[in-house]
């Protein structure tokens, strides 16, 4: 067996940060994942079985402290950064200069655009640092960019609304056979765990119970990653995210028109090239839409459609695990793409 790289993640207490975890510990490549938390932060000297109950009994996860020294005494070759947007747009200079590679899970570094990235509303200490990692980091969407995730020292992992609607809608708008002129609907709905582990009052479980709302309309922060990867501009979509009153998974229904009509066996054919060499990406037969059962709990992205009858209108539904493809899982294979592993170890 080859000698197994040391991972490190910090904030493994996270839903994703936890997901993650549980995956690298399953993981045959890799040793046991060292634990960190934000300097100062209330899990210090905590046990992640103390947190999440059903891994305990294995050893212990004890979750120690951040530093770049504890870094390198552990010999961590790559990190995973499960923290708030800000963190890592703070942390991550650092992290280069000790030539760590990363995968971060968070926002910070996903958008090239400054517009999209002014969502955000970062301040950086070192504009000019930051503007270099702006223009090097690569979005981790291994579907679109296998080659540059291999030799990348940072990679932005995607947001899980970005990941559904841009693996959905990408054969289409790479085919030129989208009406851009027509628009896309993007309709979009999550579960609660996509909002995060810290409770507000929009996730309480009387307002998420029995309900279903829109929120972020015109400005939730995946739509600048939706328009980059897929080339568009801002006037081409409309992306409404929805809540579900369920813990986790998306679907997202995608209304397109096309430039003349089409035939239901062309589109299957152009969806399943186009992800052929994608082991985590399924395109359902013509006419069965997926549904959030099939995919929940596990790394693929299901893909299915249904055309009109004039062959001039076309709806996408696509659906993952916001949890794993949307986060975690997507960090494990981009880990694997990363070191020349197959994309499905540690994730079957």
């Amino acid at each position: 067996m080859p000698e197994l790289i040391q991972p490190a993640v910090v904030g493994a207490t996270g839903y994703a940060g936890f997901e993650l975890t549980r995956l690298l510990l399953d993981h045959p490549r890799v040793a046991k994942p060292l634990l960190l938390s934000r300097e100062g932060d209330n899990s210090t000297r905590l046990d992640l079985g103390d947190v999440y109950p059903h891994i305990s009994g294995n050893g212990g996860f004890p979750v120690t402290p951040f530093s770049w020294k504890t870094l390198k005494e552990k010999g961590v070759q790559l990190l995973f950064l499960a923290t708030p947007h800000e963190i890592s747009r703070e942390w991550m200079p650092e992290a280069m200069a000790q030539g760590l590679r990363v995968v971060d899970l968070s926002g910070a570094w996903r958008l090239k655009n400054a517009a999209n990235r002014a969502v955000y509303n970062f301040d950086d200490k070192d504009p000019s640092a930051a503007a270099q990692l702006d223009s090097t980091a690569t979005y981790g969407l291994p579907e679109l960019n296998r080659a540059a995730i291999q030799s990348a020292q940072l990679v932005a992992n995607p947001g899980c609304y970005a990941t559904s609607v841009i693996l959905g809608l990408a054969p289409i708008v790479q085919s030129g056979l989208l009406d851009k002129s027509a628009g896309i609907i993007c309709d979009a709905k999550s579960g609660v765990s996509g909002a995060g582990k810290a409770p507000t009052s929009k996730t309480h479980f009387v307002e998420v119970a029995d309900n279903l709302s829109a929120y972020s309309v015109f400005g939730h922060r995946h739509t600048g990653e939706i328009l980059e990867q897929l080339r568009l501009e801002g006037a081409d979509l409309v992306f409404t995210p929805h809540l579900l009153p369920i813990p986790r998974g998306i679907l997202s229904t995608l209304y397109v028109r096309l430039t003349g009509p089409a035939t239901a066996e062309q589109v299957l054919k152009l969806y399943r090239d186009f992800y052929a060499e994608s082991p985590w990406v399924r395109v359902f037969p013509a006419g069965k839409l997926p549904q959030i059962q099939y995919s929940v709990r596990s790394n693929y992205c299901d893909i299915g459609f249904t055309l009109s009858p004039d062959g001039k209108r076309l709806v996408i539904v696509s659906c993952l695990d916001n949890l794993i493809k949307g986060a975690a899982g997507q960090a494990v294979q981009n880990m694997n793409v990363m070191f020349g592993w197959n994309e499905k170890e540690g994730l079957n």
